[in-house]
């Protein structure tokens, strides 16, 4: 399929930070399929099999965690920008990188590391994944960072939209190599946010039945799901209910996704924008789903917080695991001699940036790193038994 005119175009990339002169392609790569495979081979990548997504230090090997999740978004956001004829380069890379800031124990942890670091600035996940992106991830021996291109950077700052005031880490990246924070990204970073929704609206449906913290009749009785249930229904009668949850969720995703390019369609059709300039400055969102989907996507949303997210055993691990990441913080900024040698070899005489580095290295642990780190230094811990 042909490259639609308001795709991003690797060929009219604005370039990387860091000139790379003189060094071998490796490969017959364009620009963003070398910013994909270097956020794929990257650590901080890696890590994300160890992050929480919704259950904390999960036990068990079937429910999701960052990285899966991560590749789940990439597949859903692939399928999308091939369907309106963007680029699927780049929607993938701003996809496998979108969760590459969250610190161990998810939303918990963030709230952690922002109470800690309140006088430095404190912790902003999509900040800190634009900071590991270009100042802590290192494989590179002259310079900081990835260096990844323009475009995969200005998408991951903004891909939820325009950013009034950014956070300390986006605005020292922006003032460095300003991103054009005040318009709308490109439609590959639009595709990448939704494709984020829509895998974790219907894949947290599956691992919160798994863990049996909802039940299937609570989850039927939203209407975002009620009508994909009963066209699965139609389609596999006699089947028993809990052979029908898989196809139940591969519905539900080919749905949000059939109604998002249909709405999209329509905006950009209305729109006209010729080039991917025109999109940063068309002053609205160009993707999106339809007023009514919309509405109930929302709608679902406050159920999942209600009854899965905001669970009490999942709030009792929450709390937990707040005490772990506050205690280990607290730990480190008393006795920084306690920081592996080659982060206690970095750290800054000064504040905030003291603060920073600290907040940088217990971001980045997995959830079983931090607790094995707070038996070192704090004491034994434990969290609730894991999925």
């Amino acid at each position: 399929m042909n490259p639609a005119p308001f795709a991003s175009d690797p060929l009219r990339s604005r370039g990387r930070l860091h000139d790379e002169p003189g060094r071998p392609t490796r490969g017959p790569r364009n620009p963003f399929q070398r910013d994909r495979d270097r956020i794929i081979h990257s650590i901080a990548f890696r890590r994300l099999r160890g992050k929480t997504q919704v259950f904390l230090a999960p036990d068990g090997d079937h429910v999701r965690v960052r990285l899966t999740h991560s590749l789940e978004v990439a597949q859903i956001g692939r399928t999308i920008a091939r369907a309106l004829g963007l680029d699927e380069d780049l929607t993938e890379a701003l996809c496998l990188a979108h969760d590459i800031g969250h610190p161990p124990f998810g939303h918990a942890g963030e709230d952690a590391l922002q109470a800690a670091t309140q006088e430095a600035g404190g912790f902003d996940h999509n900040a800190h994944t634009l900071r590991v992106l270009t100042h802590v991830e290192t494989p590179y021996p002259l310079w900081q960072g990835l260096n990844l291109s323009w475009e995969t950077l200005e998408g991951l700052a903004k891909h939820n939209g325009p950013v009034a005031q950014p956070p300390w880490a986006l605005a020292t990246v922006d003032a460095e190599w300003p991103l054009a924070l005040a318009e709308w990204p490109s439609l590959e970073a639009q595709v990448a946010a939704l494709a984020d929704d829509i895998a974790y609206d219907n894949h947290d449906i599956d691992d919160g039945l798994r863990a049996g913290l909802i039940s299937l009749d609570q989850v039927l009785a939203q209407p975002l799901v009620a009508e994909g249930w009963r066209a699965v229904e139609a389609r596999l009668p006699g089947v028993p209910r809990p052979r029908l949850i898989a196809e139940l969720v591969r519905e539900q995703i080919g749905r949000m996704v059939n109604d998002l390019l249909d709405e999209t369609r329509r905006r950009l059709a209305e729109a006209q924008p010729g080039s991917v300039d025109e999109v940063r400055a068309a002053g609205r969102p160009l993707v999106g789903f339809s007023p009514a989907f919309a509405t109930a996507e929302r709608d679902f949303k406050r159920f999942m917080y209600a009854s899965l997210y905001h669970h009490p055993e999942q709030l009792a691990a929450a709390d937990q695991a707040r005490g772990i990441l506050a205690r280990l913080i607290a730990a480190y900024l008393a006795d920084p001699a306690l920081l592996p040698e080659e982060w206690r070899a970095r750290l800054p005489a000064d504040e905030p940036w003291r603060t920073r580095h600290i907040a940088d290295f217990v971001a980045g642990m997995t959830d079983r790193y931090a607790i094995a780190r707070h038996r070192e230094v704090v004491g034994p811990t434990e969290l609730p038994p894991g999925v």
